[in-house]
């Protein structure tokens, strides 16, 4: 009989909270085979049946139920245990300051960092969440958090995390508009966005690929302000999952036709890579990012009517 391995645990908790091997390896950014591989050999080594197999994908068996909540309580253990190894080690002082773009400085990082200033109450940070590029070069900042590397200079970068980007209406806005069922429908209705002669990264221009052409009739050059406007159904506008999905009046156009994939990478100076602020800092923001995997890729929304992986 084979032994118990936990690690294939986070294989069982995927497919269990989506259903589909294909989901489950995109989450954990493996192949279908190994997902498939993996789960059988839990079976195996657990001499038990854990998933029905059937034309609607992987359907978790009385036993397998039971299993995903011991689970889910081991990873939130194992997150727990990254952030307090991250949050406990001997003491570090200093100054870090962080720009960051704004959506993910205001409506993920604001309510974490204090969990590591707490923490650590020799180390002072300072969160720049401005709409514009900050430069390491001139030391305006120590570490910054943008949508791409740096391809020149020496510079150390590290991916924080990926995520997704869907097309969102407010209920009312919807209620009051034609349908929309498919990508051509979209062009019927008004957008809103960034202001186009201040986007500063190609990561943001949103439009030019959902919507080739496409001229925003509602711009605003701060994501906060966009989310306003969606929620008080002035239109539809392309916003991130993590910050999207917070609101319950915001509903997802299309999802599966239409989508974004971007990523957040940290981005410092070599020299300061090492430095324990820095790497304290970066540890824990990547730590939190890999607990918060489901919000910021939002792969429920595309396995929706999914055939089995």
């Amino acid at each position: 009989m084979r032994r118990f391995t936990w690690d294939d645990l986070q294989f069982f908790l995927a497919v269990a909270k989506s259903g589909q091997l294909s989901a489950a390896a995109r989450k954990l950014r493996t192949n279908h085979a190994t997902v498939s591989r993996r789960i059988d050999r839990l079976e195996q080594a657990l001499s038990a049946k854990l998933f029905e197999r059937s034309a609607r994908g992987y359907v978790l068996t009385a036993l397998g139920e039971r299993l995903v909540e011991k689970a889910e309580a081991m990873e939130r253990e194992a997150v727990s245990l990254e952030n307090e190894a991250a949050s406990s080690k001997t003491e570090i002082g200093g100054v870090v300051r962080l720009s960051t773009l704004e959506g993910f400085g205001n409506y993920f990082l604001a309510d974490r960092l204090p969990v590591l200033a707490r923490s650590q109450p020799g180390l002072s940070i300072e969160l720049l969440t401005i709409q514009q590029i900050v430069s390491l070069s001139r030391r305006e900042a120590d570490m910054s958090i943008t949508l791409t590397t740096v391809k020149a200079g020496a510079y150390h970068h590290e991916k924080i995390t990926p995520y997704r980007l869907f097309v969102y209406g407010s209920r009312d806005y919807l209620a009051a508009h034609p349908p929309i069922e498919r990508h051509a429908d979209l062009t019927g209705h008004r957008f809103i966005g960034y202001v186009e002669d201040t986007i500063f990264t190609p990561g943001l221009d949103y439009h030019r690929e959902v919507l080739p052409g496409l001229r925003a009739s509602y711009q605003c050059s701060s994501i906060h302000a966009q989310l306003a406007a969606t929620r008080g159904s002035v239109g539809l506008c392309i916003l991130p999952h993590f910050i999207a999905s917070l609101y319950p009046d915001l509903v997802p156009v299309i999802p599966r036709e239409v989508h974004l994939d971007r990523d957040y990478w940290s981005i410092c100076h070599e020299d300061l890579a090492a430095a324990p602020r820095i790497r304290m800092l970066t540890d824990f923001i990547k730590t939190e990012a890999k607990a918060a995997a489901d919000l910021f890729r939002g792969d429920a929304l595309l396995e929706r009517s999914e055939q089995p992986g």
